[in-house]
């Protein structure tokens, strides 16, 4: 899309040339976001896993704001007394005036100190006349349903702790504050309406507008010029905060967006274009040893496989030594996330697998949260009877290998069929007839208060997939997010993803998308789009995607049904993968990690907050903006070794010889290849604490930030 780049370019060259050195000794950030330790969304894992990054940066003058929510706080957070005595003071005159805010450390990597305030005790106090803190509120949340007032609430007081920190503070400091989405966004238009001495940024994850538009069936990105932005708002009954959100957007002192396809669509939808794009990272745990992420692998997939086995029984007529676990998972929106055309490809591959005889069999998970009532009948039942099966095994074990211990004791080889009697045989054949099911496994796992009208069943049964034995295909759609506490699935996120074999994101609305890089992380292939932030990240920074196990699919320049086969395909190479293709694309993936570490795109939003610092307080910070050039880019180069996907190698069929296998594995040295790489990847940034009174930002030749002292 024609689009000139922002003046950070999410390009990594040169990036170990920068050298960020800033006086933080007076100057407090404060970033405010309505998920902090309240997980509702995306922006949770921003905000936690970017926390210890933040820490190491501004010490003790580091506070994260949020709403206080007593059921996570109970487990997330510990309360103390505040350590900095403005914000005592601060905390303290606000609890006098009708609020309660509450202090504390957020028990994540970090530790952070949170500022947490009890919205639904303000509003209270507002109604009953006990608080004294004016009359704006009620007439900003006229026309507001009870949902968006109490955000709207949580921007005032966001404005109102600001504004009183700056009081409290005997000698002037200079405050940053870091606001995250529209929920927050008032509190940013208060501080620049009262001229509060502090340094604004507003960073969107995700417009507003754009999310519903897509929802919508909207032709989006072929039409973003097109659109009138204040009818379309209107017409989805959004138009309050969608005002909320663009004048947040523009009274901001720096303005960013978590990718470049992001900031194209801010510039048409909000009408600001950002300062600055802020890659999402996450925080990279290194194993000790090199593959032992494959060996969580493989304890993660032995516990789906137990899952499977209960799910299925009665039909468990496929191999699950030559079972692919693939899943989706997020927010349920169902054409945004591409559960649409996930499911048609599905329909597609199975056809595939079945016309090519096909041994292998696809799992295909769905974990997007919807309403329920309890788990299926069918779905426990069939857990207990694999448990009742194990119990039936482990007693005929016993028993057999009592009998066999005396007969080797007497000195005689055993007569097997005497060692087994009757009644072994009689509970062998109990156990038997306990599997046996008249009906097909159950595509959901819960009951579904809407069942007739939820999306995802009614794709199902128009595509036809219902886990008959005849499909190569299996659908398992769990309506809630996993919980190692759970009777059904008892595994965390992490523990699945990492079982997995494939995660599958078509999605057409991604700002940046979390979960195909939280599988690069983990060393699990996934499949994006060139419509998520992530997938155009990937490909800017890698030659060949594919072989590193980052499938982009085209959903930018091709119709649905084109994008469809485009996903059919991948899938159907993937499954003609060998076992051991796989396990060389996965050692690729995992090695991508580096390029997802807060450690290095953690810079961005450094340099976010000095741009706001400079901007608010010329006097102390200088910033004199250059025009950023485009640059090449960082880029991976294509593996030289053996291919891992049969699209580009000389295999036309999952059918070819060992000798060929041996063959690749000669071609494939993983600790050369490995070297290869590292040498396209920086160290991990380092944070200078060095004091300097002046500081200037510019852009160097490459369009990243630097700083000079100014004597």
């Amino acid at each position: 899309m024609p689009l000139a780049r922002s003046l950070s370019v999410t390009s990594l060259s040169g990036l170990e040339e920068w050298d960020e050195e800033f006086d933080l000794e007076d100057a407090v950030l404060f970033e405010i976001a309505w998920e902090v330790a309240n997980k509702v969304g995306g922006i949770y894992t921003v905000i936690q896993t970017k926390a210890r990054l933040t820490s190491e940066e501004w010490g003790e003058n580091y506070f994260l704001v949020g709403p206080y929510v007593e059921s996570n706080v109970r487990t997330q957070v510990e309360l103390i007394e505040p350590t900095n005595p403005a914000l005592k003071r601060t905390i303290d005159k606000m609890n006098s005036s009708g609020c309660k805010v509450y202090f504390g450390r957020w028990l994540i990597e970090g530790s952070p100190y949170v500022v947490l305030i009890d919205i639904g005790f303000t509003a209270w106090s507002l109604d009953s006349g006990r608080a004294s803190c004016g009359s704006f509120v009620p007439l900003v949340c006229r026309g507001l349903t009870v949902r968006p007032t109490m955000r709207v609430l949580f921007g005032f007081l966001t404005a109102w702790l600001l504004g009183e920190f700056a009081a409290q503070c005997e000698q002037p400091a200079h405050i940053v504050a870091h606001f995250h989405e529209w929920l927050a966004g008032l509190g940013l238009m208060l501080c620049r309406q009262r001229q509060l001495p502090v340094a604004t940024i507003f960073t969107t994850h995700a417009t507003l507008l754009g999310r519903y538009l897509c929802a919508g069936n909207v032709d989006f990105y072929n039409n973003l010029a097109e659109f009138n932005v204040d009818k379309e708002a209107g017409d989805r009954q959004i138009y309050h905060r969608y005002c909320l959100e663009r004048a947040a957007a523009h009274c901001a002192h720096v303005f960013t967006t978590v990718s470049q396809i992001t900031a194209i669509e801010a510039e048409h939808l909000l009408k600001r274009k950002p300062d600055i794009v802020t890659p999402n990272g996450l925080n990279v745990k290194k194993f000790s040893a090199m593959h032992e992420f494959q060996n969580l692998h493989a304890q993660s997939k032995s516990r789906i496989q137990e899952f499977v086995r209960g799910h299925f029984y009665g039909h468990l007529d496929f191999n699950l030594d030559k079972c692919l676990f693939l899943f989706i998972a997020g927010r349920y929106e169902f054409s945004n996330k591409g559960a649409d055309i996930f499911l048609e490809a599905l329909a597609r591959l199975n056809y595939l697998l079945r016309v090519n005889h096909s041994d292998v069999t696809v799992i295909a998970f769905f974990f997007m949260p919807a309403r329920t009532n309890n788990f299926n009948v069918e779905t426990l039942k069939g857990q207990a009877v694999r448990k009742q099966l194990w119990d039936t095994a482990q007693t005929v074990k016993e028993r057999f290998g009592k009998k066999l211990y005396e007969s080797l004791l007497v000195g005689q080889l055993p007569d097997v069929s005497k060692i087994l009697d009757k009644e072994d045989f009689t509970i062998m054949k109990r156990a038997i007839f306990a599997t046996q099911r008249q009906c097909q496994p159950p595509i959901c796992t819960h009951n579904m208060l809407e069942d007739s009208s939820d999306p995802i069943l009614n794709c199902v049964r128009r595509i036809g997939l219902f886990n008959s034995s005849a499909d190569r295909v299996k659908i398992i759609f769990h309506p809630e997010f996993l919980s190692s506490t759970s009777p059904l699935l008892p595994m965390d996120y992490e523990e699945f993803v990492r079982g997995c074999h494939l995660g599958v994101f078509p999605s057409y609305y991604e700002p940046w998308g979390y979960t195909p890089a939280e599988c690069t992380v983990m060393g699990i292939p996934s499949i994006s789009t060139n419509l998520s932030g992530f997938g155009c990240f990937m490909e800017e920074h890698i030659a060949d995607p594919t072989a590193y196990g980052i499938y982009i699919l085209d959903r930018r320049c091709r119709g649905v049904d084109e994008s469809c086969n485009q996903l059919t395909s991948f899938l159907f190479q993937f499954c003609k993968q060998s076992r051991r293709q796989r396990i060389i694309q996965r050692n690729r993936t995992e090695r991508l990690s580096d390029l997802l570490d807060w450690r290095y795109l953690g810079r961005y939003y450094i340099a976010a907050r000095h741009m706001a610092l400079a901007k608010a307080f010329p006097d102390t910070f200088i910033y004199e903006p250059q025009e950023a050039s485009q640059t090449a880019g960082f880029r991976y180069p294509r593996p030289a070794s053996v291919p891992p996907s049969p699209a580009l190698s000389r295999h036309s069929s999952p059918h070819h010889s060992e000798a060929e296998d041996n063959e690749d594995d000669e071609r494939y040295d993983e600790d050369l290849e490995a070297e290869k790489d590292k040498v396209n990847i920086r160290q991990p940034y380092t944070l200078p604490m060095k004091n300097k009174s002046i500081a200037i930002i510019g852009a160097n030749g490459n369009g990243d930030k630097v700083t000079s002292e100014k004597n």
